[in-house]
């Protein structure tokens, strides 16, 4: 049977696509492999020449070291902790600026929209200064609390903004029956519009915490302790003047990056689901 032109057309573009995929998930993933294969080398063949792509004898000992050694498991905690609490505190408070937002009308409504969106317009590093001094002022340098604080303020103008969108995709018309059935206004955003967008809240908690568990400028501009240190700053701190502590390095790698994607492999359905309600909507 003669096969049409059309045919072999369209399994040549189908071919074509599924390798150019593979090429381009071949070059995400390997940095990736390359850092798991090397947490588990010894430092003598990390350097051999030629290459090993898999470690001819497994250890432990990167991960014993930063663990043991390197005090990592208190970086990993307060990674974990301004992370998470700083995250917390900016959903809630964008839950209630983002539903006023999207649902009532008040004097200067356009301003507050503007200065949010601004205040992402602006570098993070700018402020950097200014803020030391303010904070050395109120004597908060060198203060773990300084960077849930911090978190929470950086990551509330995109939370905002963010679930504006959502609060205005939901219908007013299932809370007016709310209220009409005696609910007040809170009782109607807790029981009836927030489990409809639970996928918005979920997605600004999952890049809130993404975006403080990777933050290195504060942790060492603010922290004076090493005892106050996160996993960013820990993993700066392999990187010497004339050396790199590269299985070290690899393991605290493969340690930070666990947290995210155990929490993007739970609430991955949530994340897709407000990422492309969140491009249509609002």
């Amino acid at each position: 049977m003669a096969v049409s032109v059309k045919t072999v057309k369209h399994t040549l573009y189908v071919g074509f696509k599924v390798l150019a995929l593979g090429l381009t998930d071949i070059l995400i993933l390997f940095p990736f492999y390359w850092i798991l294969v090397t947490s588990f080398k010894e430092q003598k063949e990390i350097f051999s020449m030629p290459l090993t792509y898999w470690p001819e004898h497994f250890t432990f000992e990167n991960y014993l070291s930063i663990f043991k050694i390197g005090n990592f498991g208190v970086y990993f905690f307060n990674s974990a902790y301004t992370g998470i609490l700083g995250s917390l505190f900016a959903v809630l408070a964008a839950i209630l600026a983002g539903y006023v937002l999207a649902r009532f009308q008040f004097r200067f409504k356009g301003a507050v929209m503007v200065f949010f969106f601004l205040t992402q317009m602006l570098p993070s590093f700018v402020g950097l200064a200014p803020m030391y001094s303010m904070l050395s002022d109120l004597g908060m340098i060198d203060w773990l609390p300084t960077l849930i604080i911090l978190n929470t303020a950086t990551m509330i103008p995109f939370s905002v903004i963010t679930l504006r969108g959502f609060f205005q995709s939901v219908p007013r018309s299932i809370e007016e029956a709310a209220l009409i059935d005696g609910c007040t206004r809170l009782q109607a955003l807790a029981y009836i519009v927030l489990p409809v967008v639970v996928p918005g809240i979920s997605a600004v908690f999952i890049f809130g915490f993404v975006q403080a568990w990777n933050n290195l400028f504060a942790p060492v501009l603010y922290m004076n302790r090493d005892s106050h240190y996160t996993i960013p700053v820990a993993l700066n701190s392999m990187v010497l003047k004339n050396n790199i502590r590269w299985g070290e390095l690899s393991a605290g790698s493969v340690v930070a990056i666990i947290p995210t994607v155990i929490m993007f492999g739970f609430v991955q359905k949530y994340v897709a689901t407000g990422l492309t309600a969140g491009a249509v909507k609002g």
